[in-house]
């Protein structure tokens, strides 16, 4: 942070030089408005954050505990609110970053309504959630220092230096978005198109995946269709272009592989000489001898290994990978996307499993050492069922008595105090960690959150208050509750700007402004 009072001397010298037409502009004024709106454009939030999430990936290489994570967020103020109680909590903001779910965009933010995540959405969607978020952030920032400024000017001269000494070393609330572009929207130039209007909105990494845009599905939902390798590093080539024109030369680009649950291809890839990308590509399709005597009209034919032969096609022109290749497709397209301009992966797996996950990251980390995950910590997975029939089958494996459990049943409430359940729990609280070291994981998200807990908040809600509990159900279960938890927009007037709008008044009328935070603003009852 700027030294405040050198922001004052500034301003001062700047007011002195416009002679008695500015004699009403207060330096010390200028200089809070100044230290409020530290981030004057998207661009210069995206360098910011930038910075900081390169520095987070260096520090992961050296030590696996040191991972990052992120919740996803579907509009500015779930971002904010998420921000502000981390620093109230953990007391900085450091290693957390938001995530910008495509899901979400599509589920939440789009003109057509509830959508599913198949790329439907309006493209200028997701820069509009990233551009929102940040003034959220920014707009976080400003009420703290407000609040910083509001107690400089009614502490007693020994508590100033104090107040002076936060004001000078205040940690922002404005930290790195991961924003997903899904498969682009469209060709190349599109992708372009899109990635730079993100970055313009502050985005400082972009996460593409790679299916075919136009049939693009839900990484947890069937009917996945990838595209050969030469499009989606084309679609990296372009991200990456819309960085560097923008300025924003250390811009990270998260490669998606979305193989290991995708068994279609819209393609035959393109192959010029053997062993390249295309043939490798085309390797893992589904194919039969062909037969030029017993072809039919439409078929399609190619040479494999010095012999002609059909690729597997469905009805609707797709062609399909032969059943269980998607690790090793998995594999190839990360090593493929490192060697090609991607900073991170992302791998879509159908469950949370640590020795899953890890296995394809060695094999990936034979040939990229230090290749690093994101990985989505999915409200797709059961969890909880998940990870009690990982125990269970660890204890099978081990020789113990399982004769107590249904495995099919682990879900149940009967078994929530068993040992089983407490040795999956603890798994589960440890996931993360043990990800992080034994996986390559350097960042864990969780995409959709924040949209079960708006569905589970207000079911609770909605039950008390329009049963028989009444105004208790508001009071004792969500306001009584954010007073003692010190939730700070428990004050919902001051979380609105209604502090910082009164401080602006009294800069711009003096005495003369009409502020909102008298005596009988009810806001003093908190």
């Amino acid at each position: 942070m700027t030294n405040y009072r050198s922001n004052i001397d500034e301003a001062a010298t700047l007011i002195k030089s416009e002679g008695s037409a500015w004699n009403a502009i207060n330096p010390e004024s200028v200089a809070r408005m100044r230290l409020q709106n530290r981030f004057k454009t998207g661009l210069d939030i995206a360098k910011y954050t930038a910075k900081i999430m390169r520095e987070d990936m260096d520090n992961y290489d050296k030590d696996s505990s040191q991972y990052t994570q992120s919740l996803g967020c579907w509009h500015g103020f779930i971002g904010q609110q998420k921000m502000i109680s981390i620093k109230k909590h953990l007391l900085t903001t450091k290693r957390r970053y938001l995530y910008l779910s495509g899901w979400m965009v599509a589920a939440l933010r789009s003109e057509f309504g509830p959508l599913p995540d198949q790329s439907m959405h309006e493209k200028t969607s997701v820069a509009a959630l990233i551009k929102e978020l940040y003034t959220f952030l920014r707009q976080a920032d400003a009420r703290e220092l407000g609040g910083l400024f509001q107690a400089l000017d009614n502490a007693d001269e020994s508590e100033k230096a104090a107040i002076q000494h936060k004001i000078e070393n205040f940690e922002t609330h404005v930290v790195p978005i991961i924003a997903d572009i899904d498969a682009g929207f469209g060709n190349e130039e599109a992708t372009y198109l899109m990635a730079k209007q993100m970055i313009e909105a502050g985005a400082c990494c972009i996460q593409l995946e790679n299916q075919v845009s136009d049939v693009k599905q839900c990484g947890h939902q069937d009917g996945k269709v990838t595209v050969p390798h030469v499009e989606f590093l084309a679609k990296i080539n372009a991200v990456r272009y819309a960085f560097l024109e923008l300025g924003i030369d250390d811009g990270v680009i998260v490669a998606r592989t979305d193989s290991l649950g995708a068994g279609l291809t819209q393609k035959i890839a393109v192959t010029d000489k053997a062993g390249d990308l295309g043939e490798q590509y085309n390797s893992f399709l589904e194919v039969e001898a062909a037969d030029t005597a017993t072809l039919k009209n439409g078929d399609v034919v190619f040479q494999q290994d010095g012999k002609l032969v059909k690729p597997a096609r469905l009805p609707n022109g797709l062609f399909k990978f032969r059943a269980g290749t998607g690790e090793a497709r998995c594999v190839l397209d990360c090593i493929t996307s490192l060697q090609n301009g991607a900073d991170l992966l992302w791998i879509e797996t159908e469950k949370p499993h640590v020795s899953q996950i890890g296995g394809m990251v060695n094999e990936i980390r034979k040939v990229i050492p230090n290749a690093k995950l994101v990985y989505n910590n999915s409200p797709s997975f059961n969890w909880t069922l998940n990870f009690r029939q990982q125990v269970f089958d660890a204890m099978q494996a081990a020789g113990q008595d399982v004769s107590a459990y249904d495995r099919a049943q682990l879900m149940s409430v009967d078994y929530d105090t068993t040992e089983l359940a407490i040795q999956a729990d603890e798994k589960i609280r440890t996931f993360q960690a043990d990800a992080a070291r034994e996986a390559g994981i350097f960042h864990h998200l969780i995409t959709l959150p924040t949209y079960h807990t708006a569905a589970l908040s207000t079911d609770n809600l909605a039950k008390e208050y329009f049963g028989d509990q009444g105004m208790l159900g508001y009071v004792a279960n969500v306001q009584r509750k954010e007073i003692r938890q010190g939730i700070a927009c428990v004050k919902h007037q001051n979380m609105a700007g209604s502090d910082m709008g009164d401080a602006h008044k009294e800069y711009f009328s003096g005495d003369q402004a009409l502020k909102a935070s008298g005596k009988d603003n009810t806001m003093n009852q908190f």
